[in-house]
């Protein structure tokens, strides 16, 4: 999924996936799971991946552009295709991201109770 980042904090609800492209959810075609689903070579994949990228660039403008997911890992083999205004870097964690934040969001939870 994509989320919003405003000043360091989540922006709720902002399940940036769901976009509409080609009159289906954006992740159903930009994902990496719709790459490997749709058998698409890297540079395939990342002009469709980088119409998505366009898109939430014109909503929003956004400073930086963090990649994460099973793609990010492989970020040199498509990154060449893309072509927005903001910058474009993978994610330090790559893949593991979303189990790290859980884990923290975990946490404070517990502390707080």
């Amino acid at each position: 999924g994509s989320a919003l980042i405003v000043d360091g904090v989540l922006v709720p609800n902002t399940e940036l996936g769901h976009i509409e492209m080609d009159g289906q959810d954006a992740e159903m075609q930009a994902s990496d799971a719709a790459r490997q689903r749709d058998k698409l070579k890297w540079a395939q994949w990342g002009k469709r991946f980088n119409r998505y990228l366009q898109r939430l660039d014109a909503l929003f403008w956004p400073d930086v552009f963090i990649l994460g997911g099973g793609a990010s890992k492989k970020i040199d083999r498509f990154m060449d295709v893309l072509d927005v205004h903001a910058e474009i870097v993978p994610a330090e964690l790559e893949n593991e991201a979303g189990i790290v934040g859980a884990a923290i969001a975990a946490e404070a939870l517990a502390a707080a109770q």
